[in-house]
């Protein structure tokens, strides 16, 4: 039965097990883990998003597509969701920018920084400029956790943007400060590692 205490430990090794191999950038075995944690617990699919990530970078851009839909469904106010969603439609079959900038899914209230700003980015309103000045909290020169954490969000983002929009270089500047000089040992924040690690990106 899925409640019985065995099914419980193997599906939360899995799913551990799942997230650390995409870490480690081995994203089609993190797949699989997923996949097992899933079969075990089937109504956990909607809530899978660490499994559209790892879509994305194993470039099953339908599937990724799909489950940031699901995923919609029960969380239903997170840029982030919305963002995956946008760049999984960017690069499946038939995607284009325009297509997917129409389709973007709508939020009102993700209220974290800067998640107002890169969703009017992705939906062709926002700049760039305007990730960058959410993000920064103060000019005092002292760079809090917060505002790394911020800063870390803020180009991880602006680094998808641009891999959406086909500029590989501004893409990797940005991730390059994601991933290393604004790093955050959190799982948004290692994607931007993983980012870096899949795409030949290096520290400077």
């Amino acid at each position: 039965p899925p409640d019985s205490p065995w099914i419980r430990v193997r599906a939360n090794a899995l799913q551990r097990r799942g997230e650390q191999r995409f870490f480690d950038a081995k994203i089609a075995e993190s797949i699989a883990d997923f996949d097992a944690f899933i079969s075990l617990y089937p109504e956990q699919d909607p809530h899978h998003w660490q499994r559209g990530l790892s879509y994305y970078y194993a470039e099953e851009y339908e599937k990724g597509k799909a489950q940031f839909e699901r995923h919609q469904t029960v969380n239903t106010q997170d840029v982030e969701n919305a963002v995956w969603h946008f760049l999984c439609a960017v690069r499946a079959p038939g995607g284009k920018v325009e297509s997917a900038r129409k389709d973007l899914i709508p939020i009102e209230r993700d209220s974290r920084v800067p998640m107002k700003e890169v969703h009017d980015l992705f939906a062709g309103r926002g700049s760039v400029d305007a990730v960058l000045t959410a993000a920064r909290e103060d000019n005092d020169g002292v760079l809090s956790e917060t505002e790394r954490n911020h800063l870390c969000y803020a180009h991880l983002y602006l680094g998808l943007y641009f891999e959406a929009l086909g500029e590989t270089e501004k893409s990797a500047e940005h991730i390059r400060l994601a991933a290393f000089d604004y790093a955050m040992d959190h799982y948004m924040g290692k994607t931007a590692q993983v980012h870096a690690k899949l795409r030949g990106i290096t520290d400077k």
